[in-house]
Protein backbone atom coordinates (compact mmCIF):
# COMPACT_ATOMS: atom_id res chain seq x y z
CA UNK A 1 0.00 0.00 0.00
CA UNK A 2 2.53 2.48 0.58
CA UNK A 3 4.44 1.70 -2.42
CA UNK A 4 1.64 2.44 -4.32
CA UNK A 5 1.33 5.59 -2.41
CA UNK A 6 4.55 6.68 -2.99
CA UNK A 7 4.44 5.35 -6.57
CA UNK A 8 1.42 8.29 -7.22
CA UNK A 9 3.18 10.51 -5.33
CA UNK A 10 6.39 10.34 -7.81
CA UNK A 11 4.07 10.50 -10.78
CA UNK A 12 2.13 13.60 -9.22
CA UNK A 13 5.50 15.36 -8.96
CA UNK A 14 6.73 14.46 -12.34
CA UNK A 15 3.46 15.53 -14.26
CA UNK A 16 4.06 19.05 -12.26
CA UNK A 17 7.53 19.05 -13.25
CA UNK A 18 6.55 18.42 -17.16
CA UNK A 19 3.93 20.99 -17.03
CA UNK A 20 6.20 23.54 -16.00
CA UNK A 21 8.96 22.32 -18.82
CA UNK A 22 6.11 22.84 -21.12
CA UNK A 23 6.11 26.98 -19.93
CA UNK A 24 9.80 26.91 -19.93
CA UNK A 25 10.08 25.56 -23.72
CA UNK A 26 7.54 27.82 -24.59
CA UNK A 27 9.56 31.08 -22.96
CA UNK A 28 12.61 29.94 -24.22
CA UNK A 29 11.50 29.67 -27.93
CA UNK A 30 10.47 33.12 -28.22
CA UNK A 31 7.55 35.63 -27.56
CA UNK A 32 4.84 34.51 -30.34
CA UNK A 33 5.70 30.97 -30.85
CA UNK A 34 5.80 29.36 -27.89
CA UNK A 35 3.91 25.81 -27.37
CA UNK A 36 2.39 26.06 -24.47
CA UNK A 37 -1.16 28.80 -23.81
CA UNK A 38 0.50 29.85 -20.76
CA UNK A 39 3.76 30.39 -21.94
CA UNK A 40 5.55 33.14 -23.93
CA UNK A 41 3.84 32.32 -26.83
CA UNK A 42 1.23 33.97 -29.15
CA UNK A 43 -1.60 33.39 -26.53
CA UNK A 44 0.03 34.16 -23.98
CA UNK A 45 0.83 37.50 -25.26
CA UNK A 46 -0.46 40.37 -23.00
CA UNK A 47 -0.69 43.13 -25.65
CA UNK A 48 -2.00 40.23 -27.90
CA UNK A 49 -4.62 39.34 -25.66
CA UNK A 50 -5.31 43.54 -25.39
CA UNK A 51 -5.88 44.12 -28.94
CA UNK A 52 -7.33 40.23 -29.99
CA UNK A 53 -10.32 42.48 -32.16
CA UNK A 54 -8.26 45.71 -33.49
CA UNK A 55 -10.36 46.12 -35.91
CA UNK A 56 -13.63 46.58 -33.63
CA UNK A 57 -11.26 48.48 -31.02
CA UNK A 58 -9.96 51.02 -34.20
CA UNK A 59 -13.56 51.44 -35.30
CA UNK A 60 -15.06 52.13 -31.90
CA UNK A 61 -12.52 54.48 -31.13
CA UNK A 62 -12.85 56.50 -34.70
CA UNK A 63 -16.74 57.00 -33.53
CA UNK A 64 -17.38 60.59 -31.82
CA UNK A 65 -19.03 60.30 -28.79
CA UNK A 66 -22.38 60.52 -28.72
CA UNK A 67 -24.54 63.33 -26.61
CA UNK A 68 -28.09 63.05 -25.84
CA UNK A 69 -30.23 65.01 -28.24
CA UNK A 70 -33.50 67.08 -27.64
CA UNK A 71 -35.48 67.64 -31.12
CA UNK A 72 -38.83 68.95 -32.35
CA UNK A 73 -40.30 68.45 -34.91
CA UNK A 74 -43.82 70.27 -36.97
CA UNK A 75 -44.94 69.18 -40.45
CA UNK A 76 -48.32 68.17 -41.83
CA UNK A 77 -49.72 65.11 -43.44
CA UNK A 78 -52.62 63.47 -44.96
CA UNK A 79 -55.04 61.38 -42.61
CA UNK A 80 -56.25 57.82 -43.93
CA UNK A 81 -58.12 56.60 -40.39
CA UNK A 82 -59.72 59.53 -39.16
CA UNK A 83 -62.53 59.57 -42.20
CA UNK A 84 -63.57 56.18 -40.90
CA UNK A 85 -64.92 56.72 -37.70
CA UNK A 86 -67.58 59.32 -39.34
CA UNK A 87 -70.80 57.43 -37.84
CA UNK A 88 -72.90 55.25 -40.17
CA UNK A 89 -76.68 56.00 -40.32
CA UNK A 90 -79.74 53.71 -40.85
CA UNK A 91 -81.37 54.97 -44.63
CA UNK A 92 -78.77 57.65 -44.88
CA UNK A 93 -75.51 56.78 -47.01
CA UNK A 94 -71.99 59.39 -46.64
CA UNK A 95 -70.96 61.85 -49.67
CA UNK A 96 -68.01 62.88 -50.69
CA UNK A 97 -65.63 63.37 -47.34
CA UNK A 98 -63.77 66.53 -46.90
CA UNK A 99 -60.21 66.41 -44.61
CA UNK A 100 -58.15 68.63 -43.40
CA UNK A 101 -54.26 68.26 -43.89
CA UNK A 102 -54.02 67.44 -39.65
CA UNK A 103 -51.07 69.31 -38.66
CA UNK A 104 -48.45 67.07 -36.65
CA UNK A 105 -45.83 67.96 -33.87
CA UNK A 106 -43.60 65.91 -31.55
CA UNK A 107 -40.92 66.15 -29.08
CA UNK A 108 -38.26 63.64 -28.99
CA UNK A 109 -35.28 62.72 -26.48
CA UNK A 110 -32.49 60.91 -28.24
CA UNK A 111 -30.90 58.64 -26.01
CA UNK A 112 -28.65 56.67 -28.01
CA UNK A 113 -27.18 56.63 -31.60
CA UNK A 114 -29.76 54.55 -33.00
CA UNK A 115 -33.00 55.32 -30.88
CA UNK A 116 -35.24 57.97 -29.13
CA UNK A 117 -38.50 58.75 -27.25
CA UNK A 118 -41.10 61.24 -27.12
CA UNK A 119 -44.49 62.61 -27.45
CA UNK A 120 -46.57 63.03 -30.49
CA UNK A 121 -49.83 65.65 -31.01
CA UNK A 122 -51.84 65.72 -33.91
CA UNK A 123 -55.08 68.11 -34.71
CA UNK A 124 -57.12 67.24 -38.06
CA UNK A 125 -60.43 67.84 -39.10
CA UNK A 126 -63.05 65.45 -41.61
CA UNK A 127 -66.38 66.18 -42.48
CA UNK A 128 -69.23 64.81 -44.56
CA UNK A 129 -72.49 65.12 -45.85
CA UNK A 130 -75.56 62.60 -45.69
CA UNK A 131 -78.13 62.05 -47.93
CA UNK A 132 -81.39 59.72 -48.05
CA UNK A 133 -81.87 57.52 -50.64
CA UNK A 134 -83.87 59.76 -52.72
CA UNK A 135 -80.33 62.12 -53.12
CA UNK A 136 -81.09 65.16 -50.85
CA UNK A 137 -78.98 66.11 -48.28
CA UNK A 138 -80.35 65.34 -44.96
CA UNK A 139 -77.63 66.72 -42.69
CA UNK A 140 -73.76 66.98 -42.67
CA UNK A 141 -71.26 65.06 -40.29
CA UNK A 142 -67.83 66.87 -38.56
CA UNK A 143 -65.11 65.31 -36.36
CA UNK A 144 -62.43 67.47 -34.72
CA UNK A 145 -59.77 65.11 -33.68
CA UNK A 146 -56.52 65.71 -31.16
CA UNK A 147 -54.26 62.72 -30.56
CA UNK A 148 -51.39 62.64 -28.34
CA UNK A 149 -49.24 59.29 -28.92
CA UNK A 150 -45.90 58.66 -26.97
CA UNK A 151 -43.73 58.66 -30.05
CA UNK A 152 -40.86 55.65 -30.40
CA UNK A 153 -38.16 56.03 -33.24
CA UNK A 154 -35.19 53.79 -34.25
CA UNK A 155 -32.75 54.89 -36.53
CA UNK A 156 -30.66 53.53 -39.01
CA UNK A 157 -27.00 55.02 -39.10
CA UNK A 158 -25.86 55.61 -42.46
CA UNK A 159 -22.97 58.88 -41.53
CA UNK A 160 -24.91 61.07 -44.38
CA UNK A 161 -26.91 63.64 -44.71
CA UNK A 162 -29.99 61.11 -45.43
CA UNK A 163 -30.61 58.92 -42.13
CA UNK A 164 -33.50 56.56 -42.36
CA UNK A 165 -35.94 55.46 -39.50
CA UNK A 166 -38.72 53.92 -38.29
CA UNK A 167 -41.36 55.39 -36.29
CA UNK A 168 -43.91 53.55 -34.09
CA UNK A 169 -46.37 55.61 -31.42
CA UNK A 170 -49.29 54.61 -29.40
CA UNK A 171 -51.88 56.73 -27.27
CA UNK A 172 -55.39 58.04 -27.47
CA UNK A 173 -57.72 60.30 -29.64
CA UNK A 174 -59.68 62.76 -28.12
CA UNK A 175 -62.84 63.38 -30.61
CA UNK A 176 -65.28 66.28 -30.65
CA UNK A 177 -68.42 64.98 -33.17
CA UNK A 178 -71.53 66.66 -34.90
CA UNK A 179 -74.23 65.92 -36.36
CA UNK A 180 -76.17 68.29 -37.42
CA UNK A 181 -79.37 68.24 -40.04
CA UNK A 182 -80.16 71.36 -42.20
CA UNK A 183 -82.41 73.30 -39.92
CA UNK A 184 -79.23 73.19 -37.39
CA UNK A 185 -80.54 70.75 -34.64
CA UNK A 186 -78.03 67.98 -33.37
CA UNK A 187 -78.86 64.23 -34.32
CA UNK A 188 -79.99 61.93 -31.73
CA UNK A 189 -77.27 59.45 -29.86
CA UNK A 190 -74.06 58.40 -31.88
CA UNK A 191 -71.34 56.06 -30.52
CA UNK A 192 -68.37 57.72 -29.50
CA UNK A 193 -65.36 57.00 -32.47
CA UNK A 194 -62.36 54.81 -31.84
CA UNK A 195 -60.04 56.38 -28.40
CA UNK A 196 -57.21 54.03 -29.82
CA UNK A 197 -54.57 56.53 -31.88
CA UNK A 198 -50.96 54.57 -33.43
CA UNK A 199 -48.96 55.19 -36.40
CA UNK A 200 -46.36 53.05 -37.94
CA UNK A 201 -44.28 54.34 -40.79
CA UNK A 202 -40.85 54.51 -42.71
CA UNK A 203 -39.31 58.00 -43.17
CA UNK A 204 -35.98 59.58 -43.51
CA UNK A 205 -34.31 62.68 -42.13
CA UNK A 206 -32.42 64.94 -44.47
CA UNK A 207 -30.21 66.96 -42.92
CA UNK A 208 -29.11 70.67 -43.21
CA UNK A 209 -27.11 71.29 -40.86
CA UNK A 210 -26.71 70.53 -37.67
CA UNK A 211 -29.86 71.61 -35.95
CA UNK A 212 -32.05 71.89 -39.14
CA UNK A 213 -32.95 68.76 -40.94
CA UNK A 214 -36.20 68.33 -43.76
CA UNK A 215 -38.48 64.54 -42.93
CA UNK A 216 -40.66 62.77 -44.51
CA UNK A 217 -42.32 59.28 -44.00
CA UNK A 218 -44.80 57.28 -45.20
CA UNK A 219 -47.20 55.00 -42.50
CA UNK A 220 -50.30 53.72 -41.61
CA UNK A 221 -52.38 54.82 -38.50
CA UNK A 222 -53.26 58.41 -38.09
CA UNK A 223 -51.58 59.19 -41.91
CA UNK A 224 -50.53 57.99 -44.62
CA UNK A 225 -47.83 61.05 -45.72
CA UNK A 226 -46.50 63.54 -43.82
CA UNK A 227 -43.04 65.94 -44.38
CA UNK A 228 -42.07 68.75 -42.39
CA UNK A 229 -38.90 70.31 -40.15
CA UNK A 230 -37.03 68.97 -37.24
CA UNK A 231 -35.03 70.95 -35.12
CA UNK A 232 -32.85 70.32 -32.54
CA UNK A 233 -32.82 71.91 -29.73
CA UNK A 234 -30.38 71.00 -27.45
Amino acid sequence: MKKFISSSLILFVLGIQFSFAQVSIGVGVGRGYGFGRYGGGYYGNPRYQYNRYPQRARRNSMMPKFDPKISFSIGAGFPNLDANQLAGFFNYYKGTVAQSLPIIGSIDYQYSRTSSIGLMVTHGQVNAPYFDYSGNQVFTGSLDNWSVMVNLMNYITTHSIVEPYIRTAVGINIWNQNYIDLTGNKMGYVSEPSMLAYQISLGANISFSKNLKLYSEVGYGKYILQAGLKFQIQ
